[in-house]
């Protein structure tokens, strides 16, 4: 998803709205990727993305790491 700026860029904002509200209406969760910041995340949350990754939670970790790691967007 357009993540970068979408705390402050209103198209980035519209064009993850539709594609959370688009998957959402196929019954497909959402992932997005690349969350740096916690203004990110609050858009996001607030949009309704299931899921989220990138390095405002951790930088990237071995697939065993992972397995450990339990974190909510």
């Amino acid at each position: 998803m357009f993540v970068k700026q979408v705390d402050s860029n209103s198209d980035d904002q519209a064009l993850c709205k539709a594609i959370i509200a688009m998957a959402h209406a196929l019954n497909i969760k959402v992932i997005a990727e690349g969350i740096e910041t916690i203004g990110q995340r609050a858009f996001l949350l607030n949009a309704g993305c299931d899921y989220g990754q990138g390095y405002l939670f951790s930088k990237p970790v071995t697939a065993e790491d992972f397995e450990k790691i339990k974190i909510n967007l």
